[in-house]
């Protein structure tokens, strides 16, 4: 099992979850966060630690996330490793709970 980042992070961006990651498995997009299921060790950490609540367990997703699963699998093959706390977006707080982000995705 594994923690998947979801649609809510998109454009929020919050990092204070790869404070908390005991193997540095976040990785880091223009707007957005993911987690590499090969590296994550399903440890829970980051869940409470994201202020957007955009991370869940594998099979635990809400319904309409499933796709995250294979989008964090791929995106984090190909985006930088992500290891120290950066502040968020100027305009976090505004984009948080918007529904349907992932047309905002930047990749």
């Amino acid at each position: 099992m594994t923690f998947v980042v979801t649609d809510n992070c998109i454009k929020c961006k919050y990092t204070d979850c790869v404070a908390v990651c005991p193997v540095d498995a976040f990785f880091e997009g223009p707007n957005f966060l993911v987690i590499d299921p090969d590296i994550c060790i399903d440890c829970a950490l980051c869940e409470p630690e994201c202020p957007a609540n955009a991370i869940f367990q594998d099979d635990k997703l809400p319904p309409g996330q499933e796709a995250f699963n294979e989008l964090n699998a791929e995106l984090s093959k190909i985006w930088p490793n992500i290891i120290e706390v950066i502040s968020p977006p100027a305009d976090a707080k505004e984009w948080d709970g918007v529904p349907n982000k992932i047309e905002h995705l930047e990749t």
